[in-house]
């Protein structure tokens, strides 16, 4: 298994709309002749969009975009951009003389007490879409939907810490697999190599260990509603619509690993999958490998964030071996 940088998992094409201003942004992943497409998502408070056009009984089989962005439920909005500009370029599925692209998406809520008073809209994936073909900066840290990300919320802003966007790929005997991830978790960041807690709820110079202090105690009125990690899986694999939301369900192994604790009632996060249909796989190996990219990815979006918004970034607080 050698690492590869996710722009390599092609044809597809990869985008940020980043805000920096407002603390907020969108993400979009692009297979312009339609990828297979699937979907799982997991804790009680998700924001999505076409999730059900992916459940494996129903008619659609291939989409065109993911979109991923911040500004909660406003952020939704930011997929029809995508579609305007896929439209726009005849990328999609033609009916009675109009392109209609498919886009599903997820959206985080990235509403900071300390950045600006904008979400992301159509323009935001729009300019996503533009910068996906133009290959434009395709960073980690505060970029896209991770631009205004935080992690480790039980006790609110003040002692949480700047969470981010991250990605991963991986690519064994010719089977690539990459992962897009944007972090912005109730609980706290966990290295699995080790154990410990790298990123998250923060008190008296210490970490205060979200998973053990729920357990003792009720977490405070004001930790709900602030979280969701999502993204989107992509490979260059021929796997069913069915199979890639086997994949997309076992992909959350990887946020397990990482995020502690995860799928909260606080949390709606959601993986999608899209997968290019060129290689022959095994699903047991593509479901390792996919667990393995989430995983990274979601340590490189917190490893690469820069403080920013009032939230200590982990690069600032502590040094990285």
């Amino acid at each position: 298994m050698k690492s590869i940088d996710i722009r390599e998992v092609t044809p597809f094409l990869y985008g940020h709309c980043t805000d920096e201003e407002n603390g907020t942004g969108t993400t979009v992943i692009i297979h312009e002749t339609g990828a297979v497409g699937g979907v799982s998502v997991q804790g009680r408070a998700p924001g999505t969009r076409e999730t059900d056009l992916l459940k494996s009984e129903n008619t659609v089989q291939n989409i065109h975009a993911v979109t991923l962005s911040g500004g909660s439920a406003f952020g939704l909005e930011a997929a029809g951009g995508v579609m305007n500009y896929l439209s726009e370029r005849k990328i999609g599925f033609e009916l009675l003389g109009n392109t209609i692209p498919i886009v599903p998406g997820a959206i985080l809520f990235d509403f900071l007490p300390f950045s600006g008073d904008a979400w992301p809209d159509s323009s935001y994936g729009y300019e996503a879409a533009h910068q996906a073909f133009h290959r434009g900066n395709f960073a980690s840290g505060n970029a896209g939907a991770g631009t205004g990300a935080a992690v480790g919320k039980m006790k609110g802003y003040d002692s949480a810490m700047k969470g981010g966007f991250g990605s991963c790929a991986v690519e064994v005997n010719g089977l690539k697999v990459g992962a897009c991830i944007a972090v912005n978790a109730f609980g706290d960041i966990i290295d699995p190599e080790t154990g410990r807690i790298i990123a998250g709820a923060r008190e008296n110079g210490s970490f205060l260990d979200t998973a053990k202090s729920i357990r003792e105690m009720d977490p405070p009125d004001g930790a709900g509603g602030m979280n969701t990690t999502i993204g989107c899986i992509t490979t260059n694999a021929n796997i069913t619509k069915s199979e890639a939301n086997h994949i997309a369900s076992a992909a959350h192994d990887g946020l397990a690993r990482c995020i502690r604790p995860v799928h909260t009632v606080m949390d709606g996060d959601a993986l999608f999958v899209m997968a290019g249909g060129e290689v022959d796989v095994s699903l047991l190996q593509l479901s390792a490998l996919a667990v393995h990219v989430v995983e990274q990815a979601v340590l490189t979006a917190v490893r690469e964030a820069r403080g920013a918004y009032q939230l200590p970034a982990l690069q600032e607080l502590f040094k990285q071996e």
